[in-house]
C-alpha cells in the first residue's frame, strides 16, 4: 500500500502517545502524553481547523476560492493559514498583539492576513474585530470554532477513538487544557461512552478561574481560557473535576519534560502535566492510566523566555 500522502490534509490526526511518568516524581499511576505536535502544523488545532473547514465546505458556507476569517490566540490561526493555503482559500486572523512572535511569523509565511488587536482586550478584542471584518465583506465565511460544532465533533470522531484504541481501552483518566473546550468535550464524551467510570478532568489557569465562576484576569497560559467566558462548545457536563495551574508551574513543568524526556512542549502542555502529576501522586489513582493532551510543540514559545532565564511570577502575563 502506497504511503505517500497527496495533501497535508491526509495527514491529520493519529497522532502517537508517549509515556511521560518518568518527568513527574511521585507518580503511582501511569502518564501518557498525547502528543498533537505530530500533526501537520504541530498542534492539536489542525484537527478542529480541518473539520470546521470541511463542514463549511459541505453545507456551502464557504465556497471555492473564499475567505475564512477567525480570530484566534495562534494554534486555529496557523492551522487554518496551512489549510487555507493547501485548499485555495484567502484567510484572515485577528490575533492579539501579545501572542508570541513565533505565531505572527507563521502566519504570515503561510500567507494569512493579520490583524493585530490590543493584548489587553485578550481573545474578546480579537473576536469583536473578526466580527466587524466579516459584515463589512460579503460572502466571509467566520470559523467561530468556540461555537462551531465541528469542534468537539473531530475530537469525537478521531482524538477519542485514537487514545481508546492505543490505550486498548485501558485509560482511567482524560486530562485536558480548555481553551474552546472543543477537544476535552468531544474525545472525553467519547471515552465516557466507552467507559462510563472514566474521569474527565479539565485544566485552566489559576490566574483566570473563569469555569469554577471565577473572574478572568490576564495569565501565562497562552491559548486556555480567554476574556469570553465559557466556550459554547465546552460542555462541563462531560467534566467531572476541574484543576487550577498557576503559570509559572506549567513553565517548569514544560522545562521538565524538555530536560527530562527530550521532549519540547507548549506552555499549555505543561499546564496539562502539572495537573496529570498531581493525579498521578494521589493514592486514588496508583495503577491507573492518565492520558493527558499535549496540544502543541515548545517551539512555538521560543521569544516568550518558556525556556530561557528565570522562571515567571504567579499572576504576571508575558
Amino acid at each position: 500500500m502506497s504511503r505517500v500522502a497527496s495533501s497535508l490534509t491526509d495527514l491529520v490526526g493519529g497522532t502517537p502517545l508517549l509515556d511521560v511518568t518518568p518527568a513527574l516524581p511521585g507518580a503511582r499511576a501511569r502518564v501518557l502524553g498525547k502528543l498533537e505536535s505530530f500533526n501537520p502544523a504541530s498542534s492539536v488545532k489542525d484537527r478542529t481547523a480541518l473539520a470546521i473547514v470541511r463542514a463549511a465546505v459541505a453545507d456551502g458556507r464557504l465556497t471555492p476560492g473564499g475567505t475564512i476569517v477567525e480570530a484566534s490566540s495562534g494554534n486555529t490561526g496557523i492551522a487554518l493559514a496551512w489549510i487555507a493555503a493547501a485548499l485555495g482559500y484567502r484567510l484572515i486572523i485577528t490575533l492579539p498583539d501579545d501572542v508570541s512572535l513565533e505565531r505572527r511569523h507563521l502566519l504570515e509565511a503561510l500567507g494569512a492576513e493579520v490583524v493585530l488587536t490590543p493584548g489587553v482586550d485578550a481573545m474578546a478584542g480579537a473576536n469583536q474585530r473578526a466580527g466587524e471584518i466579516v459584515e463589512r465583506l460579503p460572502g466571509a465565511f467566520l470559523s467561530g470554532q468556540g461555537g462551531n460544532p465541528a469542534n468537539p465533533a473531530t475530537h469525537h470522531e478521531t482524538t477519542g477513538p485514537e487514545i481508546w484504541a492505543d490505550t486498548d481501552g485501558e485509560v482511567d483518566v482524560l486530562v485536558a487544557t480548555t481553551g474552546t473546550g472543543g477537544t476535552i468535550t468531544g474525545a472525553g464524551s467519547y471515552l465516557k461512552e466507552r467507559n462510563p467510570a472514566l474521569q474527565v478532568v479539565a485544566v485552566e489557569p489559576a490566574e483566570a478561574p473563569v469555569l469554577r465562576g471565577g473572574e478572568f484576569a490576564p495569565h501565562l497560559i497562552q491559548g486556555i481560557i480567554g476574556g469570553n467566558g465559557i466556550p459554547p462548545v465546552l460542555d462541563l457536563d462531560v467534566v467531572d473535576e476541574i484543576l487550577d495551574v498557576p503559570g509559572a508551574d506549567a513553565y517548569r513543568a514544560a522545562r521538565e519534560v524538555a530536560r527530562t524526556l527530550g521532549l519540547l512542549v507548549g506552555v499549555s502542555s505543561g499546564a496539562a502535566l502539572v495537573a496529570a502529576g498531581q493525579l498521578a501522586a494521589g493514592e486514588e489513582n496508583a495503577g491507573r492510566t492518565i492520558v493527558a493532551v499535549l496540544p502543541d510543540s515548545g517551539e512555538r514559545y521560543l521569544s516568550t523566555g518558556l525556556y530561557a532565564g528565570e522562571l515567571p511570577v504567579a499572576g504576571r502575563a508575558v
